[in-house]
Parts: structure tokens; sequence; C-alpha cells
């Protein structure tokens, strides 16, 4: 009488007769013949699926029935490839071999993939995964505004109403405070979206409650839209194979109901009317990054805004209906000197300005209801850096979760008036434009959803996408996404304004006109030498004043004629008013080298009266 004998291995399961005398060592070498590329010596077995797991060699020398084993039994088997050992048990999740040069669509039609590319797709996939599913929330530190907000309640307080009828001690529910999320408090203020902290309390609320000493989850996690590359269910990986385990789900547009950034604050009219001035000398468009820090926004429960106190203008070639821009080389160099003044990159800031050709100074109203807002080309470039600069948080598994970076554009209002409107992109539509599902369109009101014919070559699974419209029954109705769907479902609109009395920490020198701007070349704005020693009058006694100029401070950076020690003495002048610093910089060698250089360059700026 034979027995039947399974066996499970992350291959699959499968089976075979032996007869009850036969040694183990047959039964050894049919399991190895039915595992191709297996090391025979390093397949281990087990009655059980977690183990412990024995060396099938060990067993050699015993019948089937003197082991114990019976007609029907399931033998858990794990093993290494050849040449390699393996000491963890299936329950691992398998490591993701390298892509194959080619694969085959669902409709089995094949498919060449570049490899590199391919590589590096699955590779940053990889490693998100496994940054979601690690422990990066416990160690990462996150933005001090961030940890300042924690620590308050954003409860908003309400007095005591005519349907109270307790002492001035007492509270009920006429009185009783507010959660900082409150949807009739938001609608009665005109505050569109709920501050992101305000809408962290209330998810958190709902994920983790401390009453029933239970372990903390992080409540946030980004969005799943790729395939799984760590998937354990014993398939290849994708491209090469996929399963409903590892693919991601269908996605459901749904507008987003908070922002990472309520406001952003210029610090001074001269910020913006200083970024302008390239486009009234050459009627051609401009983009800058937006330099500040943030701190909270008192009009918003527990709200945040960005705080800008300079735009650097990167290299860019400048057209009347567009830019294009170029490689930005001094990036590390920017950044570095921006910190050390106190800055952070914040945001970006473009023009899109058309002259109504009535000389009265208005301008076009091009972006409104009736046309678009931000056009799809410019989401994707928003999404882009939003994507760059990710905020970190632990109450997010993976250590961070959005973005405070905002993308501000500059444009015709319905008056004719120069007005600036804020946006950022939603954490679901960044997600997509980052895996390549969504891309823009010619359209600019609309983004188009990628064809499972583009997804294969760029090695993406395309999940189906649907959104939630209103027709023209008055119904609340759900369609799929494909080809495109409205930009409005990805558009998170902030707010802006100036300071009633502004104090920003860069000031322009009395009868100065400010140190020229840097890449401006084309409007005949050179930052050059000769600019630094009319900047600082050569000659005089140099004023704390004169150096108070973030360009200047970016340009004398760039010459290398100051050392590190003296250009942080030059940031703390400039950004914070420290005459000290001031003081120490221009009794210094290097600053004396810098003033004998500007006299040699420019004679002329050696000369007073």
């Amino acid at each position: 009488m034979s027995v039947t004998l399974r066996y499970r291995s992350r291959l699959g399961t499968s089976r075979a007769n032996f007869n009850p005398e036969d040694d183990l060592r047959l039964v050894h070498d049919t399991i190895a013949a039915a595992l191709p590329g297996a090391d025979r010596d390093s397949i281990e077995v087990s009655d059980k699926p977690a183990g412990p797991f024995g060396s099938f060699s060990a067993l050699h020398g015993r019948s089937i029935a003197a082991a114990g084993m019976k007609h029907g039994d399931m033998l858990f088997i794990r093993f290494s490839e050849s040449g390699q050992r393996s000491t963890d048990n299936d329950a691992t999740p398998l490591k993701p071999s390298m892509p194959a040069t080619s694969a085959n669509k669902l409709s089995g039609a094949a498919v060449t993939i570049e490899s590199s590319a391919a590589t590096t797709a699955l590779a940053a996939t990889a490693s998100a995964r496994n940054a979601r599913k690690s422990d990066a929330w416990k160690t990462v530190k996150q933005h001090p505004l961030d940890d300042a907000l924690e620590r308050q309640s954003g409860k908003i307080p309400r007095p005591r109403s005519r349907m109270c009828r307790h002492g001035p001690k007492g509270m009920c529910d006429h009185c009783t405070p507010l959660e900082p999320y409150d949807a009739g408090y938001l609608e009665e203020h005109k505050i569109k979206f709920a501050s992101f902290h305000a809408w962290l309390k209330k998810i958190n609320s709902a994920t983790n409650k401390p009453e029933n000493n239970s372990s903390f989850i992080p409540p946030l996690s980004e969005p799943e839209v790729t395939v799984d590359p760590l998937c354990k269910s014993g398939h290849a990986p994708w491209p090469e194979g996929i399963c409903s385990k590892c693919q991601p789900p269908a996605i459901t547009l749904q507008r987003q109901e908070y922002r990472m950034v309520d406001h952003v604050e210029f610090s001074a009219p001269d910020v913006v009317d200083s970024f302008l001035n390239a486009w009234r000398k050459s009627g051609s468009q401009r983009f800058g990054f937006m330099y500040g820090y943030y701190e909270q926004y008192e009009l918003v429960p527990l709200g945040q805004k960005a705080v800008v106190e300079a735009i650097y203008e990167p290299p860019q070639v400048d057209h009347a209906d567009g830019l294009e821009l170029r490689h930005f080389e001094e990036e590390a160099r920017v950044e570095k000197v921006a910190k050390a003044c106190g800055l952070e990159r914040v945001g970006l800031i473009f023009t899109d300005l058309t002259d109504d050709g009535t000389g009265t100074g208005k301008v076009l109203a091009k972006r409104h209801v009736d046309s678009f807002f931000l056009s799809s080309l410019e989401a994707s470039m928003a999404a882009s850096f939003q994507a760059r600069f990710p905020n970190a948080s632990h109450w997010a598994a993976a250590g961070k979760y959005g973005s405070k970076f905002v993308s501000a554009v500059v444009t015709g209002a319905v008056d004719g008036t120069i007005d600036i409107f804020p946006y950022q992109i939603s954490e679901q539509g960044t997600a997509m434009f980052e895996a390549g599902i969504i891309e823009p369109s010619t359209d600019p009101n609309s983004i188009l959803v990628c064809t499972e014919k583009d997804g294969h070559q760029n090695n993406v699974y395309i999940p189906d996408v649907f959104y939630s419209r209103i027709n023209e029954y008055g119904r609340q109705v759900k369609e799929n996404a494909k080809p495109a769907f409205p930009m409005e479902y990805l558009l998170v609109e902030l707010t802006h304004g100036f300071p009633v009395c502004p104090q920003p920490r860069f000031k322009k020198a009395e009868g100065k006109s400010g140190f020229p701007i840097e890449n401006r070349e084309a409007v005949g704005e050179a930052a050059d030498l000769a600019a630094v020693a009319r900047q600082l009058d050569i000659g005089k006694e140099t004023s704390l004043e004169a150096v108070r100029d973030f360009h200047l401070v970016q340009y004398l950076a760039g010459t290398d004629i100051l050392p590190t020690t003296d250009l942080d003495l030059l940031c703390s002048a400039a950004a914070f008013g420290d005459a000290d610093a001031a003081a120490k910089l221009v009794a210094g060698d290097a600053w004396a080298t810098l003033l004998v250089i500007l006299q040699e360059a420019v004679p002329s700026a050696g000369r007073t009266g």
C-alpha cells in the first residue's frame, strides 16, 4: 500500500507517492528534483509551517513509517538557492530578484524593459516599503514647529451664552471648547481646509485610545499606489509576476480635507516687488525659490504659515509665454548660506503675467473659475518638489508624511490687478505623480491617467482610478478617471498676505536700490564686483545696513573670498542685524582682502566725493 506525502515550499504545494518502507533519502531526492535551482543540502523540513526545521540529510537511513509519516501528511520545506545558504524560514519576505530585461503584458505580448530604469524603480519602491514597515517613526526628528503644535490642545474657547444656566466656573454643551477640527467653526470662519495638526488629532483619536492601555499605532501612512516588491506569495517580482496581495488597490480620488501649510506670508511687499521687476523690464515670465521659515498661524486652529524673507532666482531662460529652468549648479551653496541665515526653502514662485495693453498697469486675468487655476504641468512640477522635500513626522510609520513645500503663481486677478495664488498638491496626487500613474496633459485643467501600455514600458503598474462627481440629475456618481480627470481633485488652496507692520530680516540701506538679483543678465542687471563696491560704498566706513541683503550674501559666498568663519559672521550680520558679528567681520583680514580686491577690480570705487 503506497502513501501520499504532500510538501509545501515558497514555490507552491505538490505531492508524491511512496512506499512506507522507502528510505527518506528517496523522499529528499524527489523533493529536491521538484525544486528547480534549490541547493539540495540546504533543504530543511518540518511538520509545522513555523518550524522548528531540521536538515533533511539528517533523516537519511530511516524509513517513512519509522519517521511516523502517514498517508496525506503535509511537509513544510524551506531551502536556499544553489550557492546560497538561508537561515530564514518561508515566513520571511522574499528578496526581490533583479528585474528581467523583458517581460510580458497582461495580454501576453512581449515588452522590453530598460534594465537600469527597472532596477532603479524597483529598488526605490522596495526601500520605501521597507521604511514603512520599519520603526522609522520612533527615531525621526520632526520640525520644531510640529513639536510645538503637538504640545497644544488646539481647543477653541467659547464664551458663556444666554443658553448657559451655570455659574462662572461651570461649563455646559453651549460653552464647552470646540475641537480644532470642528466643521461648524471652520465653515463659520470660512476656513476651507482644516490644519494638518487639527486633522491629525482627529484621526489619532480614532486610531489610538490611551484609556484602553493599547499600544501606539502610527495613524498616518502614505497612499499605497505601487506594487509591493516584497510580496511573499511565491511569485517572481513585478513585472514578471503579480498577485492580488501585492497589487495596489483601485484609487478613488477625493478632495483632501486638510492642508500641510495654511498661509503664505511675505515679510515685506518689497520681496515680491523685486521679483516682479524682471517681468516689468522684459515682459518675460520669471521663476524663483522662496526662502523663509515656518511659524504658527493664529487665524486657523493649530495652523502653520510659511514666512518668505527672500526669493532666489536660479538659472533660467525666460519667455513671454513660459520659461525653461537650467541646471542649478550652485544649489548646495545657496542652501548652505540660507541655513546660516536661519532660512530654509519653503516653496517656489513663478509669474504668469500679460499686460492688458491699456497702459494702466493692469494685466489679463487668465486664471479663473472658467479656465484653470494651476495647470497640470505646473501641478506635476509642484508634486515633484513636494516629494523631494518631505515632512518628517513620528505620526507616520515611514517617519515622513506630506510636505510643507508650497507653490505660488503670480498672475492677474479678475479685476486686472496682480495677485498671488499659493497651492499645494494633495498627498494622493503627489504619490500618483511620483509613481508614474498620472501625467500632465495639453489641457491645463485635466490630468491624464497613463495607459497600460505606458505603464509596462516604464515598469509601472497602473491601477484603476475613479472619481466622484455630481451628474446632470444632481446625483453623485462614480466615474472611471481614464483617460483624464479634472485637476481640481488634486489641488489644495492656501491663503497669502503681508504683515501689518513689516519687520523683514533683510533691509535695503537708505538711498540704495538693493544688490542686483542673481541670473538677471538678460534684463541688464549684473551681480559683479562693481555692484558689490557700490553696495558697500568702498572708501567709506562699511555700515551694517549695507550688508543686510540676501543676494549680496549669496554673491560673496560664491566668490570664495571669505572663509567659512567670516561667512557665518556675514550671515549673522545680514539676517539678524548682529552688530558684534559685523564688527568682527570688518576687523578681520578676509574683509580687508575683499576691499583690496574691490579697489583693484573697480579703481573708481576707491575714490569718494
